[in-house]
């Protein structure tokens, strides 16, 4: 039908070492859709959307603005508590659940799929106090995401962080296009619940692999 975006017949391959994500045909935007899960990250040269739900979680969405690939993390904690790193570090198809690997994973594999360093550019979401009861990791993962932009030198060119609200965002690798909307319905209580789940989760059993939240 005219005007009616169509699901191809076969999506174009994801970009090695992907290939274990879901994807599927988002007939809304016309385009295959990825989305990205606490400790997960994605990277694409290929006109699809990455999504994801975030609550204090932080997602980076960093982008060769030159070459027009990019990617999206999703991570719950700053850093591995002090003892945990090389037991954590060890283990093997580790998640990039902490900030100091999730952002380090996804600019590698950047770089690894063409981009080049000098001309990233980065945009950083999420980080609400969803519940008022619950430890402001949120705001520790703003603090550590900006001091990590500065030390390695990579240009911040936009931000919506804090607050209350969770977010949903929608990033589109190849246009640089992103689509943020705060959630202000029942569903925050659902996901700061989820989240404290998950992190107590992550003081249990840190090694394990990823927890799927929303």
């Amino acid at each position: 039908m005219p005007g009616v975006a169509v699901a191809p017949n076969s999506a174009a391959p994801v970009l090695p070492g992907f290939e274990h994500m879901r994807r599927y045909w988002d007939p809304t935007h016309g385009c295959m859709t990825v989305k990205v899960l606490p400790g997960e990250f994605y990277v694409s040269a290929q006109e699809e959307m990455v999504s994801t739900v975030l609550g204090s979680c932080v997602s980076a969405c960093i982008r060769d603005n030159e070459r027009r690939i990019g990617g999206m993390n999703h991570f719950m904690l700053p850093e591995p508590m002090t003892g945990e790193r090389n037991d954590w570090s060890s283990a093997i198809g580790r998640a990039a659940r902490y900030g100091s690997d999730a952002m380090e994973q996804l600019i590698n594999a950047i770089l690894k799929a063409g981009g080049r360093r000098d001309a990233l550019s980065v945009k950083i979401f999420g980080g609400g106090r969803v519940l008022a009861q619950m430890t402001d990791v949120g705001q520790r993962n703003i603090s550590f995401v900006k001091r990590y932009l500065e030390t390695e030198g990579l240009p911040l060119a936009a931000a919506d962080v804090g607050d209350i609200y969770p977010r949903q965002l929608q990033f589109f690798p190849v246009s640089g296009r992103i689509r943020v909307r705060q959630l202000r319905t029942q569903r925050d209580a659902e996901l700061a619940a989820n989240e404290q789940r998950y992190l107590k989760r992550l003081a249990n059993d840190p090694i394990k692999g990823e927890v799927e939240l929303f």
